[in-house]
């Protein structure tokens, strides 16, 4: 993980869009502390570049009469990106200096992890943070004190994030193994609805599926979603809910691909089966005991008939592929 970001941060210092400068000391969480090599890491953007346009859906699609839909989360899903959110985020923090009690305010691994695995979305994550440790002061004024002031605060704070998570993306980012032959597979597929839906907020949200789905694929889906679409974020399910209205099918005839608890439990909460491909910060969940209908570690050996095929012979979902539920001791 350590020879990962430090891959990381070579893309984007020969882009020469930040300057990341390592501290030597170990960063505190009210209750969490962590000496990791990636939570000493901080950046400060130099610049920032126009918002690109959002993206637009043609009408490229093939699907006719479909009999199933495959809906696919982003991040974490399509690119491992948690770890370069949290940078993000850590750079907006400090760029506009918030501090809580006289302490930066820095997100570490470990409390990260933490956050995203309870609570789906940026705005969400921050209002939750500072909610449960206090609202911290910045440049942009004192301690806010009503709802305005700290909606404000977070909204500007988003707006940061993405400019600087963008940057890191165009020049960082990779697919997972399997997500983007499996996405091919299903847009061969007449009768296979096809669909992103994200909780992420659709600057950063643009960006990844721009720069490693591309425009060609993202013109054939049936439904692409940003958490901006909707009017709540995960765990609630609507945003899945919304995605079956709009490919015309029930709930219990679409298959989720999902990476963490909040994820799974809006798939779930829409009716839904759920398919995880967990990553380094999510391995360790109980994605079976929260109803999880499948658990792989990426989508490499996953294939349609393996998911669909199953279904309709009746037989557990990617059954011979996933991994068995752990024992208890």
């Amino acid at each position: 993980e350590t020879m990962k970001v430090l891959c990381i941060l070579a893309f984007v210092v020969s882009a020469s869009a930040f300057s990341f400068a390592p501290s030597v000391s170990t960063t505190r969480h009210h209750g969490f502390q962590s000496t990791s090599p990636r939570s000493r890491i901080a950046i400060q953007p130099r610049f920032s570049r126009p918002a690109r346009s959002a993206l637009r859906m043609s009408q490229g699609s093939n699907t006719k009469n479909p009999r199933w839909a495959l809906l696919f989360d982003c991040d974490g899903v399509i690119v491992e990106t948690e770890e370069l959110h949290r940078l993000a985020y850590n750079g907006a923090f400090q760029h506009f200096d918030l501090q809580i009690n006289g302490q930066p305010v820095v997100w570490d691994v470990a409390y990260y992890d933490i956050l995203q695995n309870t609570v789906g979305g940026g705005k969400p994550k921050m209002k939750w943070h500072f909610g449960n440790s206090g609202w911290p002061s910045s440049t942009v004024g004192g301690v806010p004190t009503t709802e305005e002031e700290q909606n404000s605060l977070v909204d500007q704070l988003q707006d940061q994030k993405t400019v600087i998570y963008k940057q890191i993306v165009s020049s960082a980012a990779e697919a997972r193994p399997g997500v983007l032959r499996l996405i091919d597979e299903a847009l061969g597929r007449s009768d296979i609805a096809t669909g992103i839906c994200s909780a992420a907020t659709r600057g950063g949200f643009d960006q990844v599926v721009d720069s490693l789905v591309g425009q060609e694929r993202l013109g054939r889906l049936d439904v692409v979603m940003a958490g901006d679409d909707v009017p709540r974020k995960k765990p609630d399910p609507i945003i899945y809910q919304l995605a079956a209205q709009k490919v015309n099918l029930p709930v219990d005839r679409c298959v989720v691909v999902e990476d963490s608890l909040v994820g799974l439990r809006a798939a779930k909460g829409a009716g839904m089966k759920c398919i995880i491909t967990y990553t380094e910060s999510t391995k360790d969940a109980d994605f079976y005991g929260e109803g999880a209908d499948a658990v792989v570690a990426d989508l490499s050996a996953v294939t349609l008939e393996g998911i669909f095929g199953s279904l309709e012979a009746g037989r557990p979902l990617l059954s011979g592929i996933a991994e068995a539920p752990a024992r208890s001791p």
